[in-house]
């Protein structure tokens, strides 16, 4: 099927679009587009200048994708987001370019963005991730690969949230979250691991104690958390083991309490 664009549509003669791409009624795609083979623009939904959106992308009305950063120190700078291949934004997302702190933000493949979800300036969300309804992600928020984060989730700017981790709905999410584990209650705090979500993504049973008995370790052992830390790479010879350490040494911020 070719190349679609409804006669409404404001689509600029620069833009860049793929083969079979549909932009529906009243649509806006900017100058500075590109737009991979197989996506679907729906009504009034927005594309601006910078966004550099991947294959079989689903964007849904009214949701805006490389809009201007909200940053007072943005100074119009060329700046871009990445949308990656096979993911869905849904209506009423607003996804915001980065600013010249480090020219990007972007969501990686496979991805779900819910509705009325806010993904801020130089936000990194990896790949295979679900944000549901009306998540708000600060600027400069790194999330892994495999999160999922409970709709009306508020995350706090700078913040990292490790892979394969699930935060419940609702929650004030103002220290990192390590990977693996699930934050929950109120306040948030470690829950436990996220075992259902682990297994659907093929970890071992003898993986997923490990990482139980690591994280009762951690939270449980009475150490601090420089203490912690060392015990967990002195004692634990495991590749998901040695992820939280890595985590761990690179946290610039608050870990999740117990």
């Amino acid at each position: 099927m070719a190349t679609q664009i409804h006669s409404t549509a404001i689509v600029s003669s620069k833009a860049k679009l793929g083969e079979n791409v549909q932009v529906a009624a009243y649509a806006i795609i900017e100058d500075d587009v590109e737009i991979g083979s197989g996506t679907t623009v729906g009504p009034h939904a927005c594309i601006y200048d910078g966004a550099r959106v991947g294959k079989n992308v689903k964007i849904y009305q009214s949701a805006a994708v490389s809009n201007a950063p909200q940053d007072l120190k943005y100074a119009g700078e060329k700046t871009y987001f990445h949308v990656g291949d096979n993911s869905v934004v849904r209506e009423f997302a607003t996804l915001h370019r980065g600013t010249i702190d480090t020219n990007n933000s972007s969501v990686g493949e496979y991805c779900l963005i819910m509705a009325y979800v806010h993904v801020a300036h130089d936000c990194v969300i990896g790949n295979n991730c679900i944000i549901a309804n009306s998540v708000q992600i600060a600027g400069h928020v790194t999330v892994g690969d495999w999160v999922i984060i409970g709709g009306g989730s508020l995350v706090h700017q700078f913040g990292v949230i490790g892979e394969h981790a699930m935060i419940q709905g609702g929650m004030s999410v103002a220290a990192d979250i390590p990977p693996y584990v699930m934050a929950a209650n109120t306040p948030i705090k470690y829950s436990g691991l996220n075992v259902i979500g682990l297994r659907r993504r093929g970890f071992t049973n003898d993986d997923i104690q490990t990482l139980k008995d690591a994280y009762q370790m951690f939270y449980f052992s009475g150490l601090n958390t420089t203490d912690a830390k060392n015990e967990l790479d002195q004692k634990f010879d495991n590749k998901y083991v040695d992820k939280i350490v890595e985590f761990l040494d690179a946290s610039k911020r608050s870990i999740l309490k117990k």
